[in-house]
């Protein structure tokens, strides 16, 4: 399966979709709140924010099926009266798959602006590959990425708006978790400037073993071709030797 990231504007997304299509693309993956802006204050998110059925669904929907290319979009979401940091997968008849709202939010950003999740994780299934999705932060956090390796996700889509001087996440920690939870990974990062945050691009593909393609700090369409048949030979053995009853102190606060 071929997977491509738009590491780009949201007005580019048509044009990159277009060419991901070209090259063989089953599904493109787009940066966190791409859609409406990140770091715009809670009033702009508010007001820009839609219900996961929405006018954007509808119209992303489309995109998605002109060019036979599953979507993972980042987005801000209604439910009510309460808004959500989320990304939803498209498939690439334009159906709504599957919906996810971030669970761990980050600083004084994210809680001004959004309320938390509460479902970590959330699948789908494209082409019969199983696939998984998260937003920035949350990849930071080891215990998300084994929840989602431990209920069968075989490709996780993790859209984040990652600024500097944070790079090395995507640089070093996010092949890292692919690597000890034995899955692929695909982080959709921005490269432009909103307000104070400089956003670093690096945008990143990672299966168990290796970076298999890697984005620059400016606008860029990158894929790579995944093999699902690959995560059944698996090249460590962590999983297998997991020793669950030692690790009750992980749903525990730290020691005073």
């Amino acid at each position: 399966m071929i997977v491509a990231v738009h590491q780009g504007p949201y007005d580019e997304l048509p044009a990159a979709v277009a060419e991901a299509s070209t090259r063989g693309a089953r599904i493109l993956v787009t940066a966190e709140m791409i859609t409406s802006g990140y770091a715009i204050g809670a009033a702009a998110v508010a007001e820009r924010a839609e219900a996961a059925d929405g006018p954007l669904s509808q119209e992303l929907g489309a995109l998605a099926r002109e060019r036979g290319v599953a979507l993972a979009y980042g987005y801000p979401e209604r439910a009510g009266d309460t808004v959500y940091n989320s990304v939803q997968l498209l498939s690439a008849q334009g159906k709504r798959l599957a919906n996810y709202r971030k669970t761990h939010l980050f600083g004084d950003l994210d809680h001004s602006q959004f309320s938390p999740g509460a479902e970590l994780v959330v699948q789908a299934e494209i082409d019969g590959l199983r696939i998984g999705l998260l937003i920035c932060y949350d990849v930071e956090f080891p215990e998300a990425v084994r929840a989602h390796a431990l209920a069968g996700t075989q490709l996780l889509l993790v859209p984040t708006a990652l600024m500097r001087p944070y790079e090395r996440v995507a640089d070093e920690l996010v092949p890292i978790r692919a690597h000890e939870s034995q899955l692929y990974l695909v982080y959709a990062n921005r490269c432009d400037v909103e307000g104070e945050l400089d956003y670093c691009g690096h945008s990143t593909i990672a299966t168990p073993d290796e970076v298999v393609a890697k984005a620059g700090d400016g606008p860029e369409l990158i894929l790579a071709d995944l093999d699902p048949v690959a995560l059944t030979r698996p090249t460590n053995t962590y999983l297998a030797d997991r020793r669950p009853e030692l690790y009750g102190s992980l749903t525990e606060g730290p020691s005073a």
